[in-house]
């Protein structure tokens, strides 16, 4: 089974909306209009393609971004630069055989060469042991608890710092090599001011 990961394409946001929204009580539900604002302003919004199928997706954003997310302005009032998961999900059928793995091994190196911090929290309220080691295994740490309104859903709020970041902004800045593998994703919604130099 190979797993190919990809920048999301617009055709495909009605697939992205049902998975999400089928993905059960440890994913909060979207509209048509988030999963729009996720395309037009996610820095990170890519999906795994396994057998030509949708298996899943990762969305990031950026701290400067104008999400409303209770979680993610949690983060923003503690830390100055940073990339923010939003969601990941996983079709059922392709649960516990790598995919989750291979996207945050992905999603860690856009964000190493772009932020000091990766963010992320886990609602902690419905026994998801299995989430907190899952993050644990990839380096994160609890760093507070966050109660969202409306549904007083506690969350643990993880972060991971990112070692390459230094060095990468002082040899690069901004200005990263035009290499493939370091392109950031074309935003329709906003000015990407962290394409890839030549």
């Amino acid at each position: 089974m190979s797993i190919i990961i990809r920048d999301v394409r617009e055709h495909e946001l009605d697939s992205v909306l049902a998975m999400n929204n089928a993905a059960g009580v440890g994913i909060l539900p979207m509209d048509a209009a988030k999963v729009r604002f996720f395309w037009e302003n996610a820095d990170y919004f890519r999906v795994a393609e396994v057998d030509g199928l949708i298996a899943g997706f990762l969305i990031a954003v950026s701290h400067d971004a104008a999400h409303d997310s209770s979680n993610f302005l949690w983060f923003r009032e503690r830390y100055e630069k940073f990339l923010y998961i939003d969601r990941i999900v996983i079709a059922s059928a392709r649960r516990s055989v790598g995919v989750g793995r291979v996207f945050y091994g992905d999603v860690q190196s856009f964000a190493e060469v772009r932020y000091p911090h990766l963010a992320a929290e886990v609602f902690i309220e419905n026994d998801n042991h299995p989430a907190l080691i899952f993050h644990g295994s990839f380096g994160f740490r609890e760093v507070g608890q966050h109660v969202m309104a409306p549904g007083n859903i506690r969350a643990c709020m993880l972060l991971k710092d990112l070692c390459s970041y230094p060095y990468v902004q002082t040899t690069y800045g901004d200005a990263l090599p035009g290499q493939p593998w370091l392109a950031a994703r074309a935003l329709p919604g906003r000015t990407n001011t962290l394409a890839t130099g030549t």
